[in-house]
């Protein structure tokens, strides 16, 4: 997999995204506090989130947009991973990770037939900004369809090959990601 360096936010961060993602903004109208880049060959998407920091300590900063993004979806949940990460090029900022699995409720009988994802493999960072009074959230979502992913390999604990490529970008997320303009984050 390629990557290569994508500006945000008008160049006020950047980070090292594949080199097969595009901006969604390109296709439709996305927040001016997202910016969201969907893979041009698959299903995976990337949405990074300026959000008002939550005045809690960090890990219930975290449970509270872990639960802001799966309450109410009657989706089930199961988390595989929870810690703390460190940014290649801003190793003191605060960096919390969560990844974890959503399967869609079964459709409710006589319901029009959509194309729906068996599982959605999710990795969710939050970078905690104190002094700006924000959080950073990203989300690294990866769809697996029916008849479009290779199922797990005996032995491999349920984990895809779109999952390997889901942390994959993960990771090179943690390695590239910086801020590069911090008048961003001035009201």
């Amino acid at each position: 997999m390629s990557f290569t360096t994508t500006p945000l936010y008008g160049g006020a961060i950047a980070v090292d995204l594949p080199t097969g993602f595009l901006d969604a903004n390109n296709i439709r109208q996305v927040p001016d506090h997202q910016e969201v880049y969907l893979d041009n060959a698959g299903y995976t998407s990337l949405v990074f989130e300026i959000l008002q920091r939550v005045e809690k300590p960090d890990n219930e900063a975290l449970q509270y947009h872990f639960t802001d993004l799966t309450e109410d979806t009657g989706d089930s949940t199961t988390v595989l991973e929870q810690g703390n990460a460190v940014l290649g090029k801003m190793s003191t900022t605060p960096l919390l990770t969560l990844t974890f699995v959503q399967t869609p409720a079964p459709p409710p009988p006589n319901a029009r037939p959509k194309k729906e994802p068996e599982f959605v493999a999710i990795h969710l960072l939050l970078l905690r900004l104190a002094a700006q009074t924000t959080d950073i959230l990203i989300t690294i979502n990866v769809p697996h369809y029916a008849g479009e992913y290779v199922k797990a390999e005996e032995g491999a604990n349920g984990v895809t090959q779109l999952m390997r490529e889901g942390e994959a970008v993960k990771n090179k997320v943690l390695e590239s990601f910086e801020v590069r303009d911090w008048g961003l984050f001035r009201e």
